[in-house]
């Protein structure tokens, strides 16, 4: 929970309904040029996955990512919106610091989910440049949540840390996973003797409303 100073009130979000802040609030940090100087490790991205990124926003039939999930992209972070099992996504990190190094995993888990990561440590010498490794995400639990946070964080056993966020909300329907928001529409005053059609004239006006 992020605080303020010297007062320790927790932070909130502006906007209605207003919420406390979280990582998609606050982002991953500030900048450290010096550090961006030597990042030791980088989720390099090629041109074409910006095409594939934009193909996939833009229109889901012409995606070509598996399942048409942006979370497949080579990104320093990973959001996953719907959670309802199991989910494996790669990424491909490449060594531009000590020639030989070693490197291995340090996992925070997001409350209601399990990740393993495959594998989870890499030697990089002057061959070997470049390692895929896998995240497996696991719900924990059936429930419908919000979004959780953790990290995965490489660590070469000294002062070098390369660390990227993820975002997981575990789902159990998708219409569940569209929105965040609570809605609380006022109906009006009853207009019909029978129930029935009193709960029809409402489902319309909330389909209306929702665009269901």
């Amino acid at each position: 929970m992020k605080l303020t100073r010297p007062t320790q009130f927790p932070i909130e979000a502006d906007g209605v309904p207003q919420k406390l802040v979280d990582p998609f609030d606050f982002g991953g940090g500030h900048i450290n040029p010096n550090r961006a100087l030597d990042p030791r490790l980088i989720y390099d991205v090629d041109p074409n996955d910006y095409f594939k990124f934009f193909n996939c926003t833009n229109d889901a039939s012409n995606c070509d990512l598996v399942n048409a999930h942006l979370y497949h992209l080579n990104l320093p972070s990973v959001s996953i919106s719907d959670l309802k099992s199991s989910v494996t996504i790669k990424r491909i990190v490449t060594n531009v610091g000590d020639t030989n190094t070693i490197y291995r995993a340090r996992v925070e888990s997001p409350p209601g989910a399990k990740i393993i990561v495959e594998p989870s440590v890499f030697k990089f010498n002057a061959f070997n440049k470049v390692h895929t490794f896998a995240l497996t995400f696991t719900s924990l639990h059936a429930v419908q949540g919000d979004f959780n946070f953790g990290s995965l964080t490489w660590s070469d056993g000294g002062k070098h840390l390369v660390r990227i966020p993820l975002a997981i909300r575990v789902t159990i329907q998708d219409y569940f996973s569209d929105t965040s928001y609570l809605y609380i529409v006022y109906l009006g005053e009853r207009r019909h003797e029978d129930p029935n059609l009193v709960t029809s004239s409402h489902h319309d006006l909330l389909s209306s409303l929702l665009g269901r």
